[in-house]
């Protein structure tokens, strides 16, 4: 695959890209905030920002986008690796999944219990629906 973009528009569409408030964040929040859960975003306080912390039940919801923090599900069609610039992209997919790896045990270590949503799970609303349900405890 022919890179179609100049250096310079890459950039700018990399730039576009952010780590909170994104659309699968966005679809989580709106389920669980359905299901009738409170909760707090990206609080400092406990190791990594978790997108979603449930401070009264010792509670976390990290909401991973497949490319970005490398979905181990060999059949995940969303973990896909870019063809070009492989020197910037290893090094950058191995950063972040140490990070998240390190998040996610000093989470566990302080005490929090952790519930990692992928990205391609997002298209079974009620599955998910259950998982969340099964880990937060059932409401109402």
């Amino acid at each position: 695959m022919v890179n179609t973009l100049t250096p310079g528009q890459r950039s700018e569409r990399m730039g576009r890209v952010h780590n909170k408030n994104t659309k699968p964040e966005m679809r989580v929040r709106r389920l669980v905030h359905s299901m009738g859960y409170q909760y707090r975003l990206h609080r400092k306080d406990p190791p990594g920002k978790p997108d979603m912390v449930f401070p009264s039940l010792k509670a976390v919801i990290l909401v991973h986008e497949c490319f970005w923090h490398r979905h181990p599900d060999p059949s995940c069609p969303l973990t896909r690796t870019p063809k070009s610039r492989l020197e910037f992209w290893g090094p950058k997919f191995k950063a972040n999944h140490a990070r998240d790896l390190r998040n996610e045990a000093e989470l566990t270590r302080l005490g929090w219990r952790v519930l990692t949503v992928w990205e391609c799970g997002l298209r079974d609303v009620e599955g998910l629906q259950g998982i969340v349900r099964a880990f937060l405890g059932a409401k109402g």
